[in-house]
């Protein structure tokens, strides 16, 4: 299967509790993500993470999916 390099913008809005589930699934698809960034934007309360990934578009998807409901 091909793989591609994407990007992948999370924003966390209450890191107490999206924290823990965030760092979770970041950890379950570890082998796929070749660089991540964080930069939290305290005046708006929120916490913005970069992730560049290089993976099929399958997984792509599902990581994407499952940070999305997280």
């Amino acid at each position: 299967m091909d793989k591609r390099i994407g990007t992948i913008t999370i924003i966390v809005t209450n890191r107490t509790s999206q924290a823990e589930n965030v760092n979770a699934i970041l950890s379950e698809f570890g082998d796929v993500i070749i660089g991540r960034m964080g930069i939290p934007y305290s005046s708006k309360n929120l916490h913005i993470i970069a992730l560049i990934v290089h993976a099929s578009t399958d997984d792509i998807g599902a990581l994407d999916r499952k940070i999305g409901s997280a």
